[in-house]
């Protein structure tokens, strides 16, 4: 039953490795709803792996003569070569036992009796119905469907041939359909999934470090799983897995971990999810590292005004209701303090956040400088509007290559992830008390096959 562990366990993988705990503040940042979406294969030649570990060479054996009214016959059956199976329709698996048949044969009266043994093969047939239940249970309902006879079974006496077809095919429909109630019953007992739910979705919702130099943490809240009806195929099973989620940033404390659910919710069955999804997580840049940004770019830089020059011997960055204003103290031709504030926008060719809308304040004790307000607008203006931004194009490389390579790995033997990021870039771009959010969208897609379990 393995292979439908993994199959259950695998929404429990995380993508981000944890660290230790500090005593910063906690910084809580937008809630953001989200979903992931991933096509699940499990190729049928790994059930059938798992079968045939499971089922010892010697399938069935009868060792009396006198059981059975006292039939005078001995039976063994062996499996020849791996059970096979195949997708059938109605969610249903054909699976094909290849057997060998040993069967020994008394022919007398009044307890005398001479034996003949025979060898023979033959094909044994079943189909198993699948029925996957939203409360993360399995039922299924094996039946046997026949025999295909290699060479039927003859007991050869001399002169005397004696077919026994009828008294091997009785035992050996017996045992089919015994063995097909305790295919059923072992299923019934053992797939159930609820406890392998509950163990993802605590899983799925413990707080990720994805900075250590910022110390921000990543919540996953699931909300409900949606799952795509299971389709048969010749060689393999197919299914969508979706798990609507909320992600939360937050930086400093390591954030409280959900109370641990003791149920899982019934999943949804929805006819169709789309193979690529969009993750939306947030990255935090705080005011004080926005502010050094804008030192390296412009403290002690000089520019020219009526052939004097202006320094800029202070500046930072704050946040005044939606916009940022970036506060720059000047001296030279110009003694005060500059206001310039826009609106945070993401600029895709630069790949930098930068201003739109903005609007400039001066505040100086000289007057008669006031007069010069339009030439130095003008010019530290467009210095801002054309050098400061906050750089996002490391963040997008480095992000992306890291998730592509958290995509693609074996968490677990035998759960083998491969996925790809189509694209990732900021969205939107939010103010708080402690800084700047920005909202981005991860374009992805990302596919689980179960093989070599």
């Amino acid at each position: 039953m393995k292979l439908f562990k993994i199959f259950f366990l695998l929404i429990s993988i995380g993508i981000f490795g944890q660290t230790k705990t500090s005593g910063d503040p906690i910084y809580n940042f937008p809630k953001i709803k989200s979903s992931i979406t991933m096509p699940v294969t499990i190729p049928l030649s790994e059930i059938s792996n798992m079968i045939n570990a499971s089922v010892k060479d010697l399938i069935f054996q009868d060792d009396s003569y006198t059981d059975n009214n006292n039939d005078q016959f001995k039976v063994k059956v062996w499996k020849t070569r791996p059970i096979r199976l195949v997708g059938s329709t109605n969610q249903s698996i054909l699976i094909e036992v290849p057997l060998k048949i040993w069967a020994e044969k008394g022919i007398g009266t009044l307890g005398i009796y001479s034996y003949q043994e025979t060898t023979f093969e033959t094909v044994m047939y079943f189909k198993t119905a699948l029925d996957f239940k939203n409360n993360w249970s399995i039922s299924t309902f094996t039946q046997p469907t026949g025999f295909k006879w290699v060479k039927k079974p003859v007991l050869d006496f001399g002169k005397i041939q004696i077919p026994i077809t009828s008294l091997v095919e009785k035992s050996l429909k017996e045992q089919q359909y015994n063995f097909c109630k305790t295919i059923d019953q072992q299923m019934a007992s053992q797939l159930n999934f609820q406890q392998y739910a509950v163990l993802a979705w605590n899983a799925f919702s413990q707080p990720f470090s994805i900075s250590e130099e910022y110390n921000t943490w990543l919540k996953i809240t699931p909300i409900n799983v949606n799952i795509t009806p299971l389709k048969f195929y010749g060689n393999q099973i197919n299914t969508n897995i979706g798990i609507d989620i909320f992600s939360e940033t937050y930086t400093g404390t390591k954030p409280e971990a959900s109370q641990p659910a003791k149920a899982v919710m019934n999943f949804n069955f929805i006819p169709l999810l789309a193979d690529q999804f969009v993750l939306q997580t947030t990255a935090n840049i705080p005011f004080s590292e926005a502010t050094s940004i804008a030192k390296k770019t412009f403290l002690n830089k000089e520019f020219d005004i009526r052939d004097s020059k202006v320094k800029i011997s202070d500046i930072k960055v704050y946040g005044e209701e939606n916009r940022i204003m970036i506060e720059a103290d000047t001296e030279g031709y110009v003694n005060g303090t500059a206001f310039i504030s826009g609106i945070p926008v993401y600029d895709e060719t630069k790949r930098k956040i930068v201003l739109s809308d903005t609007k400039f304040k001066l505040k100086t004790a000289n007057i008669l400088q006031k007069l010069a307000t339009s030439l130095f607008k003008g010019k530290i203006v467009k210095m801002i509007e054309d050098e400061y931004g906050i750089p996002t194009a490391e963040l997008e490389t480095t992000s992306k290559k890291s998730i592509e390579e958290a995509f693609n790995k074996e968490y677990y033997k035998g759960l083998k992830m491969t996925g790809r990021v189509a694209n990732l870039k900021p969205h939107q771009i939010l103010l708080n008390d402690s800084g700047i959010t920005a909202v981005i969208d991860t374009n992805a897609n990302l596919r689980f096959t179960l093989k070599g379990f």
